[in-house]
């Protein structure tokens, strides 16, 4: 049997086929350090584990769950952007809950996009905007992302044919995969470019609560007019270390939200309501556990950055998110020194070529591992690096 001709579109999970090899590794007996993946090693506290508990404990809390979750949830949503960016949100019609911000990731280009229309893309960028919109068939433009211009697409750069024929703009900070940072000026400058041509922004902003050295991370929402134009996906994947939970939202646009509600409620069912409740403690309880995380990720961040370094490569220091970005010398190939680094030190690192053509030569880094294991990793990285 023959797949549908969309699935060409697809590429295989990188992540699945290291993975594999790693597994064939272990079966060995080699001892490895993953640094690839972007999954916070910490759990949740204990206030939301409880609160999972409690309500799984109830007899009536394992039914179905309305489409985009229960409206505590959604007000919970509406609380924590209230509180942490100043956004006012109606919970009932701008906002809809995600089985994880991925998920609507990807569906928004099912929603928004027909096949040939233009989706401008961040150059490196989470492969999901890339998927997605191969998927619907759409024209890919890419965004440079360069070091000379701290990983922020330049708009002024972006041919007027291009932007007259745009159907969907994606932005991402905290940056995943550079760790880069944008001012609220340079998201509004986005915003008003969306309502000069006329097309779909969208933000992806999971990274806002890791933070570090007096880094506030704003939300594109925060924009003038940015709900005119715009939606924010946000999760509690990296917010609460609640990666596995599958919880997210998308918020703003009430015709976005409403046009995603419906195309969800065709493909999936709603949260499981325990979940729903733990994450509702995630956003409206005590927030103070997030200082002590974040100074975790924090040292090491920065024993990543010395390590690397040492190791005779370059890597700016991250003001948020969990990824340290490493440029590899001139003409040396990620793919293959992320191969040699797993085989040889037993490190694993995730080649930049995955994020786009913009990523080669790099490396990213992710701080989801234990310190002292990431301390190993470090002393493996430069002994192995000294020996090549």
């Amino acid at each position: 049997m023959q797949p549908a001709q969309r699935m060409a579109a697809l590429p295989p999970n990188f992540f699945a086929g290291l993975t594999r090899r790693i597994q064939q590794l272990k079966a060995q007996g080699v001892d490895l350090i993953r640094m690839d993946m972007g999954s916070p090693d910490m759990p949740p506290p204990a206030p939301i584990r409880d609160a999972l508990k409690r309500s799984a404990d109830q007899p009536h809390t394992h039914g179905y769950t309305p489409f985009g979750g229960l409206p505590g949830y959604r007000a919970a949503w509406a609380e924590f952007y209230g509180r942490r960016f100043g956004v006012e949100l109606d919970p009932d019609v701008e906002l809809t809950g995600l089985m994880g911000s991925k998920e609507g990731i990807f569906n928004l280009n099912l929603a928004y996009v027909d096949p040939g229309e233009v989706v401008l893309i961040p150059d490196p960028g989470y492969p999901t905007y890339t998927a997605g919109a191969n998927f619907v068939g759409a024209e890919i433009v890419h965004m440079p992302l360069t070091a000379d211009n701290l990983f922020l697409p330049d708009f002024a750069a972006l041919p007027a044919d291009v932007l007259r024929r745009a159907k969907l703009m994606w932005l991402n900070y905290p940056n995943n995969p550079t760790g880069a940072t944008a001012t609220l000026e340079v998201l509004a400058q986005a915003v008003a470019l969306a309502r000069e041509h006329g097309f779909l922004l969208a933000h992806d902003a999971p990274y806002t609560e890791i933070a570090f050295d007096d880094y506030v991370p704003p939300s594109l929402l925060q924009a003038p007019g940015a709900k005119d134009v715009a939606v924010e996906f946000h999760s509690l994947s990296k917010t609460a270390n609640m990666a596995g939970w599958r919880i997210g939202v998308m918020a703003g646009n009430p015709t976005v939200v409403a046009t995603m509600s419906r195309l969800q409620g065709n493909m999936s069912s709603g949260h499981f309501q325990p979940i729903l409740d733990a994450a509702s403690e995630a956003l409206t309880g005590d927030q103070t556990w997030m200082v002590e995380r974040n100074a975790h990720y924090k040292e090491r961040r920065d024993l990543v950055v010395a390590g690397v370094r040492a190791a005779g490569l370059h890597a700016a220091t991250p003001a948020a998110a969990i990824y340290v970005w490493v440029k590899l010398p001139e003409g040396v190939s990620d793919e293959t020194y992320s191969h040699d680094l797993l085989e040889g030190a037993g490190v694993t690192v995730t080649p930049g070529s995955i994020f786009g053509p913009g990523g080669q030569g790099y490396l990213r880094v992710s701080l989801g591992t234990p310190t002292a294991r990431v301390r190993e990793a470090m002393e493996r990285w430069g002994e192995w690096g000294r020996k090549r």
